[in-house]
């Protein structure tokens, strides 16, 4: 018996959607907010040209520039590892290093400028944006602390809302708003070993590795 959705697929006019256009698209939304462009400047018709296709192709597969623009963030968002295995303090240096490394690269620290610039023009935007690829990695962190206190590797009465801000906000310091200055290759581990110093229940010892 044919479905709905295969009836619909086969009255569908057009062409198969093209995976290969669909990238060249988001890589051209990424690239060029990546050189400086802001979200009101960035238009329908530079994405087509620098993704080589018609403004028809970006149409067909997305009802607004904010939708498009939201699936092209979300792609340089990577999935945050299991850490399950590792000690707390092993794991917040992986959940760190991982913010590193994305802030190494332009295309990455693009999802930041939006995030700062447009976030009043584009509330919806951001808000799609926050609940899509923010939180789930606000969640894994959250997690992780958990973890740690259930553990008794943490502190019993540890904030952990206030503590995944210290967390998130010193990497961003150093990462974002350090005047140009490059972060050292450690930075994760000293985050980590400095913040313990307030964080440690009576099971996390020294500066244990795993």
């Amino acid at each position: 018996m044919t479905t709905q959705r295969e009836a619909v697929a086969a009255r569908a006019p057009g062409r198969p959607r093209s995976e290969k256009a669909e990238k060249a698209i988001i890589a051209a939304v990424i690239d060029l907010l990546a050189e400086g462009l802001s979200l009101s400047e960035l238009s329908i018709e530079a994405i087509a040209q620098r993704a080589g296709v018609g403004k028809t192709t970006i149409y067909r597969r997305w009802s607004s520039k904010e939708d498009l623009v939201l699936d092209a963030l979300t792609t340089l968002k990577a999935p945050v590892p299991d850490f399950g295995d590792r000690s707390t303090r092993d794991a917040l240096v992986g959940y760190l290093r991982l913010m590193q490394n994305e802030s190494e690269h332009p295309r990455a620290r693009c999802i930041m400028n939006v995030a700062l610039r447009e976030r009043e023009r584009y509330p919806d935007l951001a808000e799609r944006f926050h609940k899509l690829a923010i939180e789930p990695r606000r969640a894994v962190l959250r997690d992780m602390l958990q973890r740690g206190v259930d553990s008794g590797e943490l502190r019993p009465d540890l904030d952990i809302k206030v503590a995944m801000s210290a967390i998130i906000g010193a990497m961003l310091y150093f990462t974002k708003w350090n005047h140009g200055n490059e972060p050292p290759a450690d930075l994760p581990e000293r985050i980590v070993e400095a913040l313990f110093r307030g964080f440690a229940g009576g099971k996390a010892g020294g500066k244990a590795g795993g």
